[in-house]
């Protein structure tokens, strides 16, 4: 038996919520403030609180604080009815042991409480940070699959500590925007956030893109030049598709992992680094190493935490919500009018394998908005795209995709008014001006000049 603290507003669910932790044999207690909750808590000292986001006179997060600072090894399990990515990546960063939504499910608390009770016996603390917050960019991760919500809770744990992390997933999942929100809900995302693509560098330069290299070390090297290790500096490397690393290049790695020291290409001294290092694959590692073409050690230091990335297909019931974070973003990004979609758009969308997952998504509407006359993204359009680009994997894999659609889509625009620009502008629906700009950034110019 232990003491719970029962916090929410509403008194159906504190009555349901302690009748049902009652009948488990614990001792329970309930407040519907924070007030009243922080009196409760500084006299009962609880070890597991259930605690609303939202109270009549302030946030759960901000009592969430102020019990931590208390005792820190009671554990907060926070519930809410609004379902936001920030709002569980800040709970989880302020220490909060599990995040739950409403409608509550009996068994998912329930677990929950078990695992709380344990974790509290066994004095695992979780650290409670909450200096040095970070802006968030508009680089937004949307989803509300249970799936997507652990992965939220452990870019909020992982966010305030340097372990290494390994985050797997199909291409085209978002592991490198998950790299960079971990990178910049960290205490040092002000920090460089730099990416080395381990499969976009031929293997005779991999070394010294890495490690850097010194004047003379090689036939061209006319100057030294830092790595991306060092350029890093204390902020966050990114090894995206670390599994096509080369065999020597493995051991150089592990070596720097496990001494944080690292040596130039035509060196004599050690460099010190404190950089973090997020790997990333698409690739079954654990295979590898059974192949022999992934060194096992280098595999253990790397998984010290896995994120893994689920494929589109496995989370279709966020397919809504991605579509219409989509579409807010290629009006931002690209200058045209935000889209609604026709009836049976999201239904079709659901019934496309997906090979090229969210990034072959996100193409996708790009280029229905842009080619879409009215203010309807007609459910025509969307399978003739369909249709057009049945896999999407080559074209999504191009980080130049958007700007190819559009260029295209411009060219074509003004081919069919004979290159009047004033015409071509308002089938287009922006200002002359705009357009002006746009071909001049393509550098278009009529077929027959």
């Amino acid at each position: 038996m232990v003491k719970l603290l029962v916090v929410d507003d509403e008194q159906a669910i504190r009555e349901s919520v302690s009748m049902f932790m009652s009948e488990k044999g614990h001792e329970i207690h309930r407040a519907s403030t924070i007030k009243e909750s922080i009196k409760a808590f500084k006299a009962l000292t609880p070890e597991v609180v259930i605690l609303d986001i939202r109270l009549p006179d302030g946030s759960g997060l901000d009592a969430l604080e102020q019990m931590h600072e208390f005792h820190p090894l009671s554990k907060i399990i926070m519930i809410t009815a609004f379902q936001d990515m920030e709002t569980t990546i800040e709970a989880m960063k302020r220490g909060a042991y599990d995040y739950i939504h409403k409608p509550l499910d009996a068994d998912e608390l329930e677990k929950a409480v078990d695992d709380a009770i344990e974790s509290f016996h066994e004095d695992v603390k979780i650290a409670v940070t909450d200096e040095n917050r970070c802006e968030y960019d508009e680089n937004e991760i949307v989803g509300k699959t249970r799936a997507m919500k652990d992965v939220f809770k452990m870019i909020g744990m992982l966010c305030q500590n340097r372990a290494t992390a390994l985050i797997t997933g199909k291409t085209g999942t978002g592991k490198d925007l998950v790299a960079r929100r971990l990178h910049l809900s960290s205490p040092y995302g002000k920090k460089p956030f730099v990416t080395f693509d381990c499969s976009a560098i031929v293997e005779t330069l991999l070394e010294s893109e890495l490690f850097g290299h010194e004047k003379g070390a090689f036939t061209g090297a006319i100057d030294s030049r830092p790595g991306k290790i060092e350029l890093a500096g204390d902020g966050t490397l990114f090894l995206d598709e670390v599994g096509e690393l080369p065999l020597n290049l493995q051991g150089k790695l592990l070596g720097f992992l496990e001494r944080k020291q690292y040596m130039r290409v035509g060196g004599k001294t050690f460099l010190k680094s404190r950089c973090r290092i997020i790997a990333a694959t698409n690739k079954e590692l654990a295979n590898m190493v059974n192949e022999k073409t992934f060194r096992d050690d280098l595999y253990y230091r790397l998984k010290v935490v896995v994120i893994t990335l689920s494929s589109l297909w496995q989370r279709l019931s966020d397919m809504e919500i991605l579509v219409a974070h989509f579409i807010q973003k290629s009006a931002n990004t690209l200058g045209i009018k935000q889209m609604t979609l026709q009836d049976g758009c999201i239904e079709r969308l659901k019934r496309h394998p997906w090979t090229g997952n969210v990034r072959e998504l996100e193409n996708i509407i790009v280029s229905a908005s842009i080619g879409s006359r009215g203010s309807v993204i007609l459910l025509d359009a969307i399978e003739d795209l369909l249709r057009q680009h049945p896999n999407s994997i080559e074209e999504n894999s191009n980080p130049g995709a958007l700007s190819q659609i559009e260029n295209r889509h411009i060219l074509k625009t003004l081919e069919s008014v004979q290159w009047n620009k004033t015409r071509a502008a308002k089938i287009l629906e922006i200002s002359l001006p705009t357009l002006r700009k746009k071909i001049k950034k393509y550098q278009l110019i009529p077929r027959n000049e």
